[in-house]
């Protein structure tokens, strides 16, 4: 099995878990699901966004330097597509702040890594995949719950982005890691991302009772 097959089946490991979770639950009150899953969607944007600038300031290499710019946009402008969708529902954002509990676990500890090889592995391929899926999941709640705008609008605008970030990372991991040192850091880095998605998507569910967790 080559290197990148195996993170493959690592990450596919991980979505594979996904799966077993129930998508849907009886009695939700649309407007309030929709509006607490949008709400926790805005803290996972800034969060990436912020992620992919600080990296881009410390990257050598011009081509993950350019992807990580283009992803630090991207999830900027997710981030004021959903925010306009919560208005259009009616919520009151005025003082609004999705870091006011702070930054998440994973965001902490993607903060730390120091090499490109580790930061796209973890970033654009796992996390990005992660969220492809959970995104995904999130589409059907909302299309259960009647939302099909906010449905559409991660369907057309927000997923292909994903896609696409996703795609730059496994690029990336072709042409730079190319020694055992480095699938080494890469996978690790993998793993580690995939752990702590999954213990975040855990806690956040049991403390919102949220049956989705948007993003990663």
């Amino acid at each position: 099995m080559g290197f990148i097959e195996g993170l493959y089946q690592e990450v596919a490991q991980a979505l594979r878990k996904l799966e077993e979770i129930p998508v849907l639950e009886t009695g939700i009150s649309p407007k309030v699901g929709v509006v607490e899953l949008l709400k926790m969607a805005l803290k996972n944007e800034m969060e990436a966004s912020q992620l992919a600038a600080l990296w881009m300031t410390s990257t050598s290499e011009i081509d993950i330097k350019l992807g990580l710019a283009r992803q630090c946009g991207d999830e900027a402008k997710h981030y004021r597509l959903i925010e306009k969708r919560l208005i259009e529902l009616g919520e009151n954002l005025d003082g609004f702040s999705p870091l006011a509990m702070g930054y998440s676990p994973l965001y902490q500890w993607l903060i730390t890594l120091e090499s490109s090889i580790e930061r796209v592995a973890a970033g654009p391929f796992a996390r990005e995949a992660i969220a492809i899926k959970r995104n995904a999941q999130l589409i059907a709640v909302l299309e259960a719950m009647g939302d099909q705008l906010s449905a559409d609008l991660y369907r057309n605008q927000i997923q292909p982005d994903e896609d696409w970030h996703h795609n730059f990372g496994l690029s990336m991991l072709r042409k730079y890691a190319v020694t055992s040192e480095l699938q080494e850091k890469a996978s690790l880095a993998t793993i580690r991302t995939i752990e702590l998605a999954d213990e975040l998507r855990s806690a956040a569910m049991a403390k919102s009772g949220a049956c989705v967790i948007p993003g990663c």
